[in-house]
């Protein structure tokens, strides 16, 4: 289970614009460990995105599907690109940079 802040840039001192919550687990019991991720990324404004799909967490850059959405969001379809930021992240601090592309109906 996750609940962990989502802010405008990489600084923990900076700007919140939400939250990102939701669950994973492992699934890949070879060498390339991924896991399985449902995030909702839910904004201060009151929308929300979900993102569903295999994250391969050892690799720098991953790609995963958004899969629907609310407000604003509704009906949203896209992905995301996860990029972790190793430079500054630590045990206790872990740093991911989320570029999120998506569509919505008119």
């Amino acid at each position: 289970m996750m609940d962990n802040a989502l802010t405008e840039g990489q600084e923990l001192s900076s700007k919140s614009v939400g939250r990102a919550q939701g669950l994973f687990g492992v699934a890949s019991l070879q060498k390339d460990s991924a896991m399985v991720m449902l995030i909702n990324f839910v904004f201060n404004e009151g929308s929300t995105l979900s993102m569903l799909g295999r994250n391969p967490v050892f690799d720098t850059v991953r790609e995963m599907p958004i899969v629907g959405g609310t407000g604003v969001f509704r009906f949203a379809t896209g992905y995301a690109i996860a990029n972790s930021i190793w430079a500054i992240s630590s045990h206790q601090h872990f740093v991911v940079e989320y570029n999120i592309t998506v569509s919505v109906p008119n």
